[in-house]
């Protein structure tokens, strides 16, 4: 089992920002439409990323940008489109953080590294477990203790397969030496709905689909797995607090493009979505709403990070044999 740190999980992450300014403005930007392809259906975490940067990225490029919801397979519909598409500017990927854990989770018709450039990783945020109030779990340990008197017989949604929630709370679980049972769903909006309606005994899912929730006493909160305890949840403790020294996972979001597209294209796009993601409106909601932590990492860092998170989280894959239809 790797070890998990801050520094595995987030290698390049706090890297020095992309600064718009120092991107040379190209003399014109490709003609034709600009696609952002989600892979994810309408709502969630990317999908709201794009609609809030996309007004301000078609007035900056000059060109007319569309959103395409591209969804399935984890991402990788989506995913393998952008991969295939001409490399000049008019395509580009949102993605979550099952983008990292793809290639190890299923076989691809594309190569994550070779056949898609990175632009930008935006930002991270940990994730959140929560347990439905009627449980009587009040921190992990409660639940390692629930689980050691009865191995497989709590349960935990999360929204799918290979999501950085069940890998997280495999690695928990080995650490603990217990077994609890996973219930995958196909989103979060069904996962939720099921743990707020107590068919589930607990939820781990990106603190922006969780920490609504708890704040509103649907769910009690169990465990943040960031370095800190959120602001948005100051009574949730850290899995680190909870006994599990080094133990960190973040969702995470970024940008890439077809393989081999030029990189004056790759640095205005950068640039021009650095000062979208900038406006006040969209930071604030980004920050208060999504709970994400912005980190507007260019092309390298993300490189870097995108490569440390295949390596970790694909480990956890491999070692427990995990599938997507598992």
């Amino acid at each position: 089992m790797p070890k998990l740190t801050r520094r595995t999980l987030l290698a390049g992450a706090m890297a020095t920002p992309l600064a718009a300014p120092y991107v040379a403005r190209a003399q014109t930007w490709p003609s034709g439409i600009t696609r952002i392809v989600v892979p994810f259906p309408p709502g969630g975490t990317v999908d709201p990323i794009a609609r809030m940067v996309q007004p301000a990225l078609q007035s900056r490029l000059g060109a007319t940008v569309v959103i395409e919801n591209k969804p399935g397979a984890s991402g990788s519909i989506g995913a393998s489109q952008v991969a295939k598409s001409a490399p000049d500017g008019t395509s580009w990927l949102f993605v979550f953080d099952t983008h990292a854990v793809n290639p190890a989770l299923m076989n691809l018709s594309f190569d994550s590294e070779k056949d898609l450039d990175p632009v930008l990783l935006i930002g991270t945020a940990p994730n959140v477990l929560a347990t439905h109030r009627s449980r009587p779990f009040r921190g992990l340990g409660d639940m390692v203790d629930a689980a050691k008197a009865k191995p497989d017989g709590i349960t935990f949604a999360s929204v799918g397969t290979g999501s950085l929630g069940h890998l997280s709370m495999t690695v928990l679980g080995k650490r603990a030496g217990v077994r609890w049972t996973h219930v995958p769903y196909r989103g979060g909006g069904p996962a939720m709905n099921d743990a707020i309606a107590g068919h589930v005994d607990s939820i781990i899912a990106s603190a922006a689909l969780v920490t609504p929730q708890v704040k509103a006493n649907a769910l009690r909160g169990v465990v943040t797995t960031g370095a800190m305890r959120l602001k948005s949840l100051p009574d949730v403790p850290t899995a680190i607090e909870s006994g599990f020294p080094g133990f960190e996972s973040y969702a995470w979001w970024g940008v890439f493009a077809p393989g081999g597209t030029p990189k004056p294209l790759v640095d205005r796009f950068a640039g021009e979505l650095i000062a979208a993601l900038r406006e006040e409106r969209v930071t604030r909601q980004l920050e208060d709403s999504l709970q994400i932590k912005l980190v507007l990492g260019g092309p390298e860092e993300l490189r870097t990070f995108f490569a440390e998170q295949m390596r970790v989280w694909g480990a956890v894959v491999r070692e427990n044999g995990f599938r997507a239809d598992s």
